[in-house]
């Protein structure tokens, strides 16, 4: 079912048929209410009635209705009296019979302690009339029957006058929400027709153009907001791999192409044994190269797609091992770490991922402080964050390159072993834990990196 006939049957046809249903049974209320007013007015007449029935010069029978002045004006709607005699004879009426109704017509009186009795009676035409019967005594003790009764035609065209009414008025309504749901369906199909089209867009590798403009702060706008940024993310991410993927065929084809030079040199002419040796040690080398290179691209792809293990755990504890495992390779370099750190610090993180990139701070660190220098790694809590920083004491990075140095492949010395991944490493890694890394920008000397993790589990 399409958008516009779901709203033209949700928005316009179910609420029409509710309204109907509700002035139907709303206008069967409204003649409940309609007959119980006349039941109660009869009654008040039928109390008048009886008790000045006999009243009068020799206390005859009569109709104090028929004698009052008003009985022209009130002759429209006023109740139709008949008393019957004792022997259940018509002997008073007022006004003239109706057309289906006779003087023979006889009703025997009752006991006058019964309550009045009120019924509805259809004459022979279909005229209905609402009636209500009294039997009273007169002063001779003798009995009669006073019958009140009033045409039920008034209730039924008060009735008719409301279902006409309140019909147009349903009718005036569906017609009315047919038009704004119809509107509303168009307007709806357009900006959900433009949100489609840009995924059809994405899902065929297309992230090269936005959403269409929306302008609505509604949900299919807030839809599109979110739409545009994932599209905005999709396309640096494509960029990012599309760099990622060059970097990588650059940094694999130096390499092989050196040790294919080598290869082929040697190969050229007869060689001694000292100089294959020398081709041999070469060409370990690159492949030294190419190993490293291999595992940094490994750790970067298990960063990448996030097989954490996030738990409460110590990050003191973390930070304390690694700074352990990179003592060995600073006292061969004649170097110092220094370590500033709560005795407990916990927090919810993956032990493993932060591990790596601590190691990888101090492996950057180790690269460039020179012999003599100092390793600083700190640990301190900032609000709701805890922030780890490795300082050292070697050029430093250019303020140019403070947030280049984030990105794949990117290296300041060319001489130091590694393919530029670490730092890359770090800065995934703290995105992942919905962190960031940076680098301080106010040091004296050296260089300040930290990582930042948030402290709950949340991410």
């Amino acid at each position: 079912m399409t958008l516009t006939r779901r709203l033209w049957l949700l928005g316009a046809l179910v609420p029409a048929l509710a309204t109907l249903g509700a002035l139907v049974v709303t206008g069967q209320l409204f003649r409940c209410d309609l007959e119980a007013s006349l039941d109660r007015a009869l009654l008040a007449q039928a109390a008048v009635e009886s008790v000045s029935l006999f009243v009068g010069s020799g206390q005859k029978v009569h109709l104090h209705m028929a004698v009052s002045p008003l009985a022209e004006q009130v002759r429209p709607f006023a109740p139709r009296g008949q008393v019957f005699g004792p022997d259940g004879r018509l002997v008073v009426y007022y006004p003239p019979l109706l057309e289906g109704e006779c003087a023979t017509d006889k009703l025997m009186p009752g006991d006058p302690r019964q309550p009045p009795l009120l019924a509805t009676r259809v004459l022979p035409d279909g005229t209905r009339l609402r009636e209500v019967v009294v039997n009273v005594r007169s002063p001779q003790g003798e009995l009669y029957a006073l019958r009140l009764s009033a045409l039920l035609a008034q209730v039924d065209g008060s009735v008719r006058s409301y279902y006409r009414v309140a019909f147009s008025m349903a009718a005036s309504m569906g017609l009315l929400l047919l038009v704004l749901q119809t509107f509303f369906a168009r307007r709806l199909s357009r900006r959900l027709g433009a949100i489609t089209r840009h995924l059809t867009r994405l899902r065929e590798g297309d992230f090269s153009q936005m959403p269409a403009p929306d302008g609505n702060p509604d949900e299919i706008g807030q839809l599109r907001e979110v739409l545009a940024e994932a599209t905005d993310r999709l396309s640096g991410a494509r960029e990012a791999q599309d760099r990622l993927i060059a970097d990588t065929a650059h940094e694999l084809r130096t390499p092989l192409t050196l040790m294919r030079t080598r290869m082929d040199l040697a190969l050229r002419r007869e060689r001694g044994v000292e100089e294959l040796r020398a081709a041999f040690r070469e060409a370990r080398g690159e492949v030294d190269r190419l190993a490293v290179l291999a595992g940094e691209l490994l750790d970067l792809a298990a960063v990448g797609r996030g097989e954490w293990d996030r738990k409460k755990a110590d990050l003191a504890a973390v930070v304390l091992q690694s700074v352990e495992a990179a003592r060995a390779e600073a006292e061969v370099r004649g170097l110092l770490i220094r370590l500033e750190a709560p005795p407990r610090e916990e927090a919810w993180f993956d032990p493993g991922g932060v591990r790596q990139a601590v190691d990888n701070l101090l492996s950057n660190a180790l690269k460039f402080s020179p012999r003599g220098g100092e390793i600083r790694v700190r640990l301190w809590r900032e609000q709701d964050w805890l922030r780890v920083s490795v300082a050292d004491e070697g050029p430093g990075i250019p303020p140019a390159e403070r947030e280049a140095v984030f990105a794949p492949f990117r290296r300041l010395c060319s001489g130091e072993p590694g393919a530029g991944l670490g730092l890359c490493i770090v800065r995934e890694v703290a995105r992942r834990h919905g962190g960031r890394a940076w680098v301080v920008p106010e040091t004296a000397r050296g260089a300040e990196v930290v990582l930042e993790l948030p402290r709950g589990q949340a991410a």
